[in-house]
């Protein structure tokens, strides 16, 4: 999502902006922003270079409008209410079995950064990984990569093998600037699966889920806000049930901020069962059109998240997301933004450098934890294409802990794992003679780091070798044609991203400086802290 904040005005709404760290903050704050006069002229020269409906994903943005982590990361807000979340699979009567899974789904989006922030753009291969421990000593995991960088795909699975839970999702933003607003439309779909559940003991039972679109309002004049907008849905085909949930975006001269409506009814017949109303920053309400009866559905106001669990920096691989962004966040949080612009690019010429090497070298890039989804009619992963990637393991052992034991066998997520060997992201050079029966390196676990006491276990055979294109033959007629035309189209653009942000204020503009107003309250807040 794209967004601004330098100083955050303390309002009389009770409206939430709370982040998972500060979840029971008592007294809570709109998202209404105020923009600093030279940060202000920064914002207007980006924006005199673009038209209504622009592809916003080659703009080089300022970091003062940063959240200081991932986007791999931002997406374990999902995931933040497992009170919502694990009693469901123990639910009988499929109705409110599905209106509970459309609870949790609504209980996640109050969860959010102070003011308007966009998260860091995950580079190709990024990884992260996190986990949560759970009163009934029962553990939630979390695996994601980057799979795609133009465009964007984010890519993550979630599994609570103690309760048989399990998230399989690709989100797919896309940036677009319209006028006196950016919004970023939220592509992709997450399928829920409660493995106790439904005709196909091997898939469960299973509920396709989408997400809101994003806006930033007011980016050229008046107040800045942010707001979710438009219809998202929750669907479960073997119980006939689907919810049409509208996130309204506030009218030029009525409505409010924040609004939801919405029904839960039978998909084939279009009978509504219940409605939806109230404010997801705040209340919501269900009512039973049967009974008209009323009731709390959730409330973001008393809720207190639960933030997930990393390992250690110092512990992580290069291409791990807070590893890789660890300097970038750091100046970022302390509103460093000249020190945050030079970390920042030192990542993105990287990124750049390793394209150029692959084009140079004939290698086609894959990601390393996922695979492309086995679908269309016939296919073992049918319904299931929006996806796009899935995780690449099976998980099928018989019981939790086996279970537990092929997760952390993908990649590490405890603190302590480690691998035997080191398998570089992306494949740089051609694989000679690769078998299709080779294992990934299998994590470890050093006993003497972990608090709890598991062993890591292989995964499924899998193909992990990089795609190698032959090389030309020199004698042939059209090679030195082709060489040229790859020379040509190949090559990284000498002028760079399509509008770059730090060289065109060197240019145009007088050095920024950071001006704090007297009533700025500016706050950083991730998960973790």
């Amino acid at each position: 999502m794209m967004g601004l904040v330098t100083g955050r005005r303390r309002a009389t709404s009770t409206a939430s902006s709370k982040s998972s760290g500060d979840a029971n903050q008592d007294v809570a704050e709109d998202d209404t922003l105020v923009v600093e006069p030279d940060q202000g002229n920064v914002l207007s020269h980006i924006i005199s270079q673009l038209r209504p409906g622009a592809d916003l994903s080659r703009v080089v943005l300022p970091t003062f409008i940063l959240e200081p982590r991932s986007m791999l990361e931002r997406i374990t807000n999902f995931m933040c209410h497992p009170e919502m979340l694990l009693p469901i699979p123990e639910i009988d009567d499929p109705v409110q079995r599905f209106v509970a899974v459309v609870k949790f789904y609504l209980s996640g989006w109050h969860i959010r950064p102070p003011g308007v922030k966009k998260p860091l753009n995950p580079v190709l291969g990024e990884i992260f990984t996190c986990y949560w421990d759970f009163p009934d000593k029962t553990r939630g995991y979390y695996i994601s990569e980057q799979t795609s960088h133009h465009p964007p795909k984010s890519s993550y699975f979630y599994m609570v093998p103690g309760h048989n839970i399990r998230v399989d999702g690709t989100l797919k933003p896309r940036s677009k600037f319209l006028g006196n607003s950016a919004a970023s439309m939220m592509e992709g779909i997450a399928i829920l699966s409660l493995l106790n559940r439904g005709k196909d003991p091997q898939r469960g039972e299973r509920y396709i889920l989408t997400q809101p679109n994003m806006y930033a309002r007011g980016i050229l004049f008046g107040k800045m806000k942010y707001e979710l907008g438009d219809h998202s849905y929750v669907r479960c085909p073997e119980l006939d049930l689907v919810a049409d949930v509208e996130f309204k975006t506030k009218g030029w001269v009525s409505g409010t901020y924040n609004a939801i409506g919405g029904t839960i009814r039978r998909e084939s017949t279009g009978e509504i069962l219940y409605e939806l109303s109230g404010l997801w920053s705040e209340e919501m309400y269900l009512r039973d059109v049967k009974t008209g009866h009323k009731e709390m559905f959730f409330n973001a106001l008393h809720a207190k998240s639960s933030p997930p669990i990393a390992r250690p920096i110092e512990e992580q691989e290069e291409r791990e997301s807070q590893k890789i962004w660890a300097a970038t966040a750091k100046a970022v949080k302390e509103r460093n933004h000249e020190l945050a612009t030079i970390e920042k690019t030192k990542i993105e010429d990287q990124q750049r450098e390793e394209a150029a090497k692959r084009i140079n070298d004939g290698v086609e890039w894959h990601p390393r934890l996922f695979r492309m989804v086995r679908g269309g009619p016939g296919g073992s992963e049918e319904g299931e294409e929006d996806l796009e990637w899935i995780i690449n393991a099976t998980i099928d052992g018989d019981t939790p802990e086996k279970q537990a034991e092929q997760i952390m066998a993908i990649y590490p997520i405890l603190k302590g794992q480690r691998f035997v060997e080191k398998n570089t992201i992306p494949p740089r050079t051609p694989v000679a003679s690769p078998s299709k029966e080779a294992h990934p390196p299998v994590p470890t676990i050093d006993h003497e780091k972990l608090d709890h006491e598991e062993a890591a276990a292989g995964s499924e055979p899998v193909d992990t070798a990089p795609k190698v294109h032959p090389p030309l033959e020199p004698s042939h007629e059209s090679t030195t044609e082709i060489q040229k035309l790859l020379v040509a189209t190949g090559a990284v653009a000498k002028e760079g991203p399509l509008i770059n942000f730090h060289e065109d204020m060197a240019k145009d503009l007088p050095p920024i400086k950071k001006v704090d107003t007297d009533d700025s309250h500016d706050e950083f807040v991730d998960a973790q802290n």
